[in-house]
């Protein structure tokens, strides 16, 4: 947060998510909305009056379950992958948004199984799509899905990276990067919410989610090795 407007924008697009507004709308239009504001006072003419507000008036895009299909399958991974932006975890709402909300191809545990599998592995978390697919249509889905998120990356960081340094000497261009950058973060606060009220279902969920937490605040532990702990540990509580 760089200042009153991130942090209220930051505020705006937890709320907007919550109400069921479009995360795609929320992350750019997050980003217009402080760049806007930001900069206002630079144009001659009646643009004070912009505000979070008009991001209101877009519904959350409602689509009719359907099949899994391959196609289907590799073009939602394909989107993802291209208006993407900001942490691995902001991958988190986009998946949930689609996969459990929209489609209901997957669940909230499967979905948080997905993640978990992405952590343990190496590479990025994006390799979550690489157990999702599988999950829905087996190896050729794995291999669709995996493809389908990371080719936009290779596409846009070939494009983009010579203009990255550009942009933010650019006070507009600048204000639009901390702005999305603010509503990536809101998201990723809003699908943490609501995938923990699927996990913490019990004390001992609650207890290993505690003691987790404080060991990554207190010692600063590698993820992969709280995830692994607490994998380790919920298998003894079943074999116990």
């Amino acid at each position: 947060m760089k200042g009153p407007v991130t942090a209220l924008a930051g505020l705006g697009i937890l709320v907007l998510y919550f109400i069921g507004i479009n995360e795609v709308a929320l992350l750019f239009g997050g980003g217009l909305a402080v760049m806007i504001v930001l900069n206002v006072h630079r144009l001659r003419n009646r643009l004070m009056g912009v505000s979070l507000l008009p991001l209101g008036g877009i519904g959350l895009l409602s689509q009719a379950v359907q099949p899994v299909t391959l196609s289907s399958l590799f073009l939602i991974f394909l989107k993802i992958g291209a208006i993407l932006y900001g942490s691995g975890y902001v991958l988190v709402a986009f998946l949930r948004a689609d996969l459990v909300v929209r489609l209901g191809w997957l669940t909230d545990p499967q979905l948080i199984d997905a993640i978990a599998i992405g952590q343990v592995t190496p590479g990025p978390l994006f390799t979550s799509a690489t157990f999702i697919g599988y999950l829905l249509a087996g190896v050729p889905g794995a291999l669709l899905a995996t493809a389908g998120i990371f080719l936009p990356s290779f596409v846009f960081v070939a494009l983009s990276n010579p203009l990255i340094p550009r942009m933010r000497k650019s006070l507009w261009l600048g204000s639009l990067l901390d702005g999305v950058n603010v509503s990536s973060l809101s998201l990723m606060a809003a699908v943490t919410w609501q995938l923990g009220r699927a996990t913490l279902i019990d004390p001992f969920s609650i207890l290993i989610t505690v003691v987790a937490l404080g060991l990554l605040v207190r010692f600063k532990i590698n993820s992969t090795w709280l995830i692994a702990g607490g994998a380790l540990l919920g298998l003894v509580r079943t074999v116990v």
